[in-house]
């Protein structure tokens, strides 16, 4: 995947030196930027929209969420405890499978409650009965899978062949239907509008026989709304067209729209040495800090890094640095980058628009240390040390 994002915005003028090595540094007056964006497509169109934790659950900027979204959505028991202790607004919680036993507290946290599968809900509905008898206060949705392919890599794409994500749309009933208080849609990922007009045309003759059946509709995640050329003029009239044809309130769960270029990951050079060309390791890791850099794969754009030119070699530029990190994976490569001046140990880099999905994949796999995580307000220029972890959070997640 190539990376649409990659904007360094304030971060140009960060000095990097001003935190630790590794860290995830989040710009606070960026975030406000991109929520005031969704927040103006919200009150045009009139939807809801929520805040994915699965893409960015830095608690700790929930008050800034709260004052531009509607809420939140979880994917699992975790995430709505997350979002129930210290998130504002509805709380949607979506999940593959649940575990019988999770469901009450689910339940109990939850504004909606979807599952992938009518069976499941049939199963489960002793459980959501004896929530209600309790007074409990949840309505239930079901994903639907439009069996429209739209991604641009299989493993992200929950229409590819076979995808578990999601009940196929073809077999959608009149008897499934009367299970569910709302419908549930997620195919896309850090896409633009065209891909989610298409997949609506498709779903469009399916869901027709059911418009006025059901009170809501969740268009998911993986809208790029934040991106300097996403089409919101067009995203507000479909979505305006959208309510006006189903009769129903309309969701948006965007995730990496939240974040989108407001955080960086700095690292160190800790080695170099040459093997067929200039080679570089560092205490920030592919594997462990930035795994999508493996599976999806994508190349994560540098701050400051210089554009190759054909026509001449800056004398800065000494050509293409593989960077790769400290952990004991041959592919721990994150990939080829031109430096401006010497590359040598001490120096200090930062990757960009990290501040989504990297911050909540990171793993200590080989003891490598886990990034700090510091709050920067690009406006006033206050940063503050969010949390560092130590040797205690590695050994504490085993036994």
């Amino acid at each position: 995947m190539e990376t649409r994002a990659g904007d360094p915005g304030a971060f140009a003028q960060f000095d990097l030196a001003r935190v630790d090595s590794p860290a995830f540094v989040v710009d606070a007056a960026r975030l406000r930027q991109n929520l005031s964006i969704l927040a103006d497509v919200r009150d045009r169109a009139g939807v809801k929209m929520l805040a994915a934790l699965k893409a960015f659950s830095m608690w700790s900027t929930a008050p800034i969420i709260g004052e531009y979204l509607d809420g939140t959505c979880a994917s699992g028991l975790w995430e709505a405890r997350l979002a129930g202790e210290f998130y504002d607004g509805e709380i949607s919680t979506y999940c593959a499978a649940y575990k019988p036993e999770d469901l009450d507290e689910i339940l109990r946290l939850s504004d909606h409650v979807i599952f992938n599968s009518p069976q499941q809900i049939i199963r489960c509905s002793a459980i959501i009965d004896a929530a209600r008898s309790r007074g409990e206060s949840f309505e239930i949705g079901l994903r639907i899978n439009p069996l429209h392919p739209e991604g641009e890599v299989p493993r992200y794409d929950p229409c590819a062949p076979h995808s578990r994500l999601g009940f196929p749309i073809d077999q959608l009933t009149d008897e499934h239907m009367a299970l569910v208080d709302g419908l549930h849609m997620h195919t896309l990922c850090e896409q633009d509008f065209a891909p989610l007009a298409r997949t609506w045309d498709v779903a469009f003759d399916y869901l027709e026989p059911f418009f006025g059946e059901f009170k809501w509709i969740n268009l998911g995640g993986g809208h790029h709304i934040t991106r300097a050329d996403y089409q919101r003029d067009e995203l507000v009239q479909f979505l305006l067209d959208l309510k006006d044809d189903t009769g129903a309130e309309v969701y948006l769960e965007p995730g990496e729209a939240v974040a989108l270029d407001a955080g960086i990951l700095v690292g160190t050079i800790l080695d170099t040495h040459w093997n067929g060309m200039p080679l570089a390791i560092t205490d920030v890791s592919a594997t462990c800090h930035m795994p999508d850099v493996i599976e999806a794969p994508y190349r994560p754009a540098m701050l400051g890094e210089l554009t190759p030119d054909p026509e001449a070699v800056d004398e800065g530029d000494g050509g293409a640095v593989r960077l790769g990190g400290p952990s004991c994976l041959a592919g721990d490569v994150i990939g080829d980058y031109r430096f401006a001046g010497e590359v040598a140990p001490g120096r200090r880099f930062a990757f960009l628009d990290q501040a989504h999905y990297s911050m909540v994949k990171t793993t200590t796999f080989n003891g490598v240390p886990l990034p700090s995580i510091w709050l920067w307000d690009s406006e006033s220029d206050a940063l503050d040390c969010i949390k560092r972890f130590g040797w205690e959070d590695f050994r504490n997640r085993l036994s």
